[in-house]
């Protein structure tokens, strides 16, 4: 029998069921009281965090927050646990793990040893107990390196996503903002555009372009169009150059289908790349946020943590070369300021980074929302810290067709050299070759979007 109950200060808390214990062991997220889940005091939350330290990690494997029976998400996260990994940890309690993870002899080869014996519960579980410093800590630990034309992920390396998304997706202004975006060093995950327009018409029409200027300026990264995933196979079927197929997911089954997609169509979209993109380099690029189940009511009673922990753990069945949190971008119904988006950045990074995959964070925030550009350099010095794989980069941090605030060019450039770090090792090579970087630093040419085409003559 699991205890779900304890006393704290002479008073006594019990707990109806281990969904209800993961909830209210969260720190405090407005998406979460939206839903009328989350703990109504902190005193409250301490005793849910008390219960939840001792639950053993088989229990949150046998009852996850969606059945087994009911939910795909659930059923291949659970057939995809390795049974030796597992076995090494299910007798652990969740502040068993906690203590492994922050201990200063266990090393990223340990880590790696249990990493596909964790679910998503049990990564959610053992977040909740921890503080930021202690995600930072963990997070940085967790180290995962993929390679594509560029290798992202190595120690002194921070990569970025070329994001020069246009309003009216106008090819002109796209290519002015890709040319300065290079200019400063960015781009070396990805040059990723959200279109205005979800057409493969338009896609292909995308594609085609920024292939050119990888093409033309013999560039090591990756061209992708952020529609939905079957926009990206027509276009791609009909011969389109994409480096990358992207889409949005969720924790649920029922999640994913208000995104229009399942399980079956990402294992499709697998197909389709190992055919027309690489049958050896990855190329899936997800995004997640927390609070999208409950946007969708595809929740189901559970806290908006713990379904972004799914995400991840069904993330990494399919090798994704990127993966990012779109922390700030949902909106103050699920983060109602900085200071948890702050907290949710930090969370996403280390239980993605633990559960094995190469994980990006767009910090960023809406309008909307009580947080500023000081929350938002504040969270990317602490992710980078943590060891993050990539920010985005876009032009002065406004993104003019999302209308969001996110990290600039600059930016990037800022936490490279606070931090003395280098772009991807492919990527630093060209950079040097174009005279835009010498001994790590970005030369006088820096933040000039004529210089490119002028040197090149495109």
């Amino acid at each position: 029998m699991i205890k779900l109950d304890t006393k704290i200060g002479g008073r006594h808390y019990q707990f109806a069921e281990i969904k209800g214990v993961l909830a209210q062991a969260n720190e405090e997220k407005s998406g979460d009281l939206l839903a009328q889940i989350g703990s109504q005091s902190e005193i409250e939350r301490i005793a849910a965090k008390s219960v939840l330290s001792q639950l053993p990690l088989s229990v949150l494997r046998d009852q996850p927050v969606v059945a087994y029976e009911q939910d795909e998400v659930t059923r291949l996260i659970d057939d995809s646990l390795d049974p030796q990994a597992y076995a090494r940890i299910k007798d652990w309690t969740v502040a068993e793990l906690r203590e492994f993870l922050l201990d200063s002899d266990t090393d990223l080869k340990m880590i790696e040893q249990i990493r596909w014996g964790l679910s998503g519960e049990m990564v959610a579980a053992v977040t909740k107990l921890m503080s930021n410093l202690d995600l930072i800590l963990a997070g940085k630990k967790c180290q995962v390196v993929v390679k594509a034309k560029t290798t992202l992920g190595l120690s002194g390396r921070l990569s970025s996503r070329l994001q020069p998304n246009h309003p009216s997706d106008s090819i002109d202004g796209i290519k002015a903002s890709i040319f300065e975006g290079l200019s400063y060093g960015v781009g070396d995950a990805v040059i990723g555009i959200n279109p205005v327009y979800d057409s493969a018409d338009t896609v292909g029409r995308l594609l085609e372009e920024t292939h050119k200027i990888i093409e033309a300026l013999k560039i090591p990264t990756q061209n992708c169009i952020l529609s939905h995933i079957t926009t990206q196979m027509k276009a791609i079927e009909r011969g389109a150059p994409a480096g990358l197929i992207f889409q949005s997911i969720a924790g649920s089954e029922k999640g994913n289908k208000a995104f229009g997609i399942d399980i079956d169509l990402i294992k499709e979209a697998c197909v389709l790349g190992k055919k027309e993109i690489s049958a050896e380099l990855p190329f899936m690029y997800f995004e997640t946020g927390q609070g999208s189940e409950l946007s969708s009511l595809s929740h189901f009673g559970a806290d908006q943590l713990t379904m972004e922990a799914r995400c991840y753990a069904l993330a990494r069945c399919f090798n994704p070369f990127l993966v990012n949190d779109v922390v700030g971008f949902i909106g103050p119904e699920y983060l109602a300021d900085g200071r948890q988006m702050i907290r949710a950045g930090l969370e996403d990074h280390f239980m993605a980074k633990l559960l094995g995959l190469p994980m990006g964070v767009d910090a960023c925030y809406t309008n909307h929302m009580n947080a500023d550009q000081n929350d938002l350099e504040n969270l990317t010095v602490l992710l980078t810290a943590a060891g993050v794989n990539y920010f985005m980069g876009v032009p002065m941090g406004d993104d003019v067709m999302l209308s969001y605030q996110s990290t600039s060019f600059h930016d990037i450039a800022a936490l490279r050299e606070i931090h003395n770090l280098l772009p991807a090792p492919e990527f630093e090579v060209w950079l040097e070759s174009v005279d835009l970087l010498k001994d790590g630093k970005l030369t006088k040419n820096a933040g000039d979007p004529s210089y490119l085409p002028n040197r090149f003559s495109i």
